[in-house]
């Protein structure tokens, strides 16, 4: 049956411009539907929000038979568990700021405004730019580079082992992933040593960055091991920068496809960060998510058995609609707006704050620059992850 292949059509690469029918076909074949290759899929808004809520759908990963020591390591905490995982990540935020309020980010405003102007100033008088390479990849980049207090110098080098880490956690038909995996256990590897070492070269000398606040926690009895801190800080890398990557430049491309909204955009900026939140609705950074069930579960009267896996479709059930009204229609002024752009639940983006900040910033610092931009391609090439979604590319002319 088509339903039975749903995942590998969402995953096929011919479908990334568009996979929004896939997910009405989905939605309507649903809630459960599962896959030839024993999964399930679910990509109904109620069913999703439950089973993010449920603590009996664990986020770590179906146990692989490691090939060696070294890839037995412990995964970071968005794959982690309760207790375990509310301990890291209650370590990991303190440095942000007190509990929901992260003072850090927020101080950090100006400087991402700078660094968004300096990107910008730089388009100046070119005949075409690519919104991606040029402009939404640098930012978020440079900016949780400043956080972490890494060397300016050195900022070049998180964007190929963020480009490898990302290709190896995508979502898919079981395949053989040997070298996907192995590229991604080396990125994080490499990653990971960098950053522990410059935090240990501040151990005692704090510097006033995030990584010199993780590395010179004053109680010992919260203070994260080698091992935690190189996977925490190699998370706040990922979380931080390829979800605001995505969310900028599906952003352009919404707003450049409605020239309706983006003039509305022009002469009311204060709507832009509802327009964000519609965005990260209407064209989500990230579009699914895997859960393992600890026991059997009865989701809508089916069955799910323990151990298997389930995809949760976060992108489908943003566009439900029994519960967003018209929802294939962008509309900035939405109300009652709790999308799964960031996930929801115990394991809701801790990313989330700056990305929104940094989107805000730079649609706002684009906004008087595309009134008469054209896109030189529509749709534009994608990138291959089907989970983390987005153009590779994005180019215009002014």
């Amino acid at each position: 049956m088509a339903s039975e292949t749903l995942l590998a059509r969402i995953s096929d690469y011919a479908n990334r411009p568009n996979p929004y029918p896939l997910y009405a076909e989905l939605r309507e074949a649903g809630p459960v539907v599962r896959q030839a290759d024993g999964s399930c899929l679910i990509g109904t808004y109620h069913e999703i929000a439950a089973l993010l809520h449920d603590p009996r759908m664990s986020a770590e990963p179906r146990s692989r038979t490691a090939s060696s020591p070294e890839e037995t390591g412990r995964p970071p905490f968005l794959r982690i568990d309760d207790p375990e995982h509310h301990r890291l990540r209650t370590l990991t935020m303190r440095p942000f700021g007190p509990p929901h309020t992260p003072g850090r980010v927020d101080a950090m405003r100006g400087e991402i405004a700078q660094i968004t102007g300096e990107l910008i100033e730089a388009l100046r008088d070119r005949e075409q730019f690519d919104v991606v390479d040029d402009f939404a990849y640098p930012l978020p980049i440079t900016v949780i580079c400043r956080l972490m207090g890494v060397p300016r110098e050195d900022e070049a080098l998180f964007q190929g082992w963020t480009d490898v880490i990302v290709a190896s956690a995508d979502i898919g038909p079981e395949e053989d992933t040997t070298e996907r995996d192995k590229a991604g256990l080396q990125a994080r590897q490499e990653m990971g040593g960098y950053l522990v070492n410059l935090a240990e070269q501040r151990r005692g000398s704090p510097t006033g960055d995030m990584l010199s606040d993780l590395i010179n926690e004053p109680d010992p009895a919260l203070r994260l091991t080698v091992e935690e801190l190189a996977e925490t800080t190699i998370l706040l890398f990922i979380a931080g920068h390829e979800t605001t990557v995505n969310l900028i430049t599906n952003g352009v491309l919404t707003l450049l496809r409605r020239p309706d909204e983006l003039d509305r955009l022009r002469r009311e900026p204060d709507l832009l960060p509802r327009a964000v939140e519609e965005l990260l609705r209407y064209e989500p950074p990230v579009h699914m998510r895997e859960r393992i069930p600890l026991a059997d579960i009865d989701v809508a009267g089916t069955t799910i058995p323990k151990g298997t896996s389930v995809i949760l479709a976060l992108a489908s059930g943003s566009r439900d609609p029994k519960r967003f009204h018209e929802p294939d229609l962008f509309d900035p002024t939405r109300p009652d707006n709790e999308h799964f752009g960031f996930g929801s639940g115990i394991h809701l983006c801790y990313g989330a704050p700056l990305a929104r900040i940094e989107a805000e910033t730079a649609l706002g610092a684009l906004l008087p620059h595309l009134g008469t931009a054209r896109l030189v391609q529509d749709p534009p090439p994608y990138r291959q992850n089907a989970m983390l979604r987005g153009p590779r590319h994005l180019p215009l002319q002014p």
